[in-house]
């Protein structure tokens, strides 16, 4: 499990307790930071309020919703609802976590003309399976594992969910994150707190304010210059995810990385990382991948077209691309849209 969570571009993260701080602010409220690997990554969250042993108690228990939630759509836990359905093709009564997010993934595969599709697990093992080799899989491979990719093929049911075809399988790598987030969110909002941040390795959801009176402020990574950020973004209540090829590869060439296109089996090209803002960040991290996967007009056009979303691409070539609602915290004189 460990080395297929490495080989999809996770950073192992040894399980040492959880780091925890706290200060206290001008205005006699506690900045408390908490932190624990979960993920494949390092979750942290930074909340601000007027009792400490409240906000400290409030991060705990979104912690434990971490973990109780992660149990049930870890796909490398064979104990997991994930990996029971994966395995017997249907499950009954599933978890209320599992059918929120596979009803997601199902809405945006349809809003993304396809690009977004959970169903690409079959054609990933296959991938990540002849990691370090050259040239493709075999075509009757490929195309074996191509067919067991639609997820039309996915009946969510009442009580239900089930596949159309055997051997067909779910990865909710681009979606299931960002909906443990907001379960974290939701958990602290319900403790009182409203003003917090969580950063899930990229997947972060914030609510209110920073200790001074101004919104999160949240670095766009660059994909190739670890340390340099092409932009800045300011946060109130909202989430933003970024996807990126940079990851990990599955090939030595680097031309075949853990973003794969249902369609063909190849990795698209010409992108390098896509950062979505979106009201959830389940939202956000489905969003991020299928503009990946949709390149950088199609996937404009399909952020445009939603009222609360807009995306920073970074295409192949280096240049920042900003959809029509992207709003960068640097100002005018430093906004990357200038680039585009």
């Amino acid at each position: 499990m460990l080395a297929a969570l490495a080989e999809l571009g996770f950073t192992r993260v040894d399980p040492e307790p959880g780091s925890a701080e706290s200060a206290l602010l001008r205005d006699g409220r506690h900045k408390i930071s908490a932190s624990r690997p979960s993920m494949g990554t390092r979750v942290t969250v930074t909340a601000l309020h007027p009792s400490r042993d409240l906000a400290e108690e409030a991060l705990g228990r979104a912690f434990q919703e971490m973990d109780r939630v992660v149990g049930l759509l870890n796909r490398y836990d064979p104990s997991s609802a994930l990996s029971f359905l994966n395995a017997e093709g249907t499950i009954r009564d599933p978890p209320p976590e599992l059918r929120v997010v596979v009803s997601g993934a199902l809405r945006f595969h349809e809003a993304s003309g396809g690009a977004f599709d959970p169903t690409v697990r079959p054609l990933v093992d296959l991938l990540r399976g002849r990691m370090g080799e050259r040239g493709a899989p075999p075509r009757p491979e490929l195309l074996e594992a191509l067919s067991l990719v639609d997820a039309r093929k996915v009946k969510l049911r009442r009580r239900a969910i089930r596949f159309d075809r055997p051997g067909m399988g779910l990865t909710l790598d681009g979606i299931a994150k960002g909906y443990v987030v907001d379960r974290m969110a939701e958990s602290l909002a319900g403790d009182g707190l409203a003003d917090f941040l969580i950063d899930a390795g990229g997947d972060i959801r914030s609510a209110g304010r920073r200790e001074d009176g101004g919104p999160w402020r949240v670095a766009v990574q660059d994909p190739d210059k670890a340390g340099d950020f092409p932009d800045v973004l300011a946060l109130g209540d909202g989430a933003v995810a970024t996807s990126g090829s940079y990851e990990a590869y599955f090939d030595r060439d680097r031309t075949r990385h853990h973003i794969v296109s249902g369609r063909t089996g190849t990795s698209p090209q010409r992108v390098r990382s896509v950062s979505v803002v979106a009201p959830t960040t389940l939202a956000a991290d489905a969003l991020a991948t299928a503009v990946f996967v949709m390149g950088p007009r199609a996937g404009m056009a399909l952020i445009d077209s939603l009222s609360q979303c807009a995306c920073l691409v970074v295409d192949h070539l280096g240049r920042t691309l900003p959809s029509a609602r992207w709003r960068s915290a640097r100002g005018p004189s430093t906004s990357t849209a200038g680039t585009s």
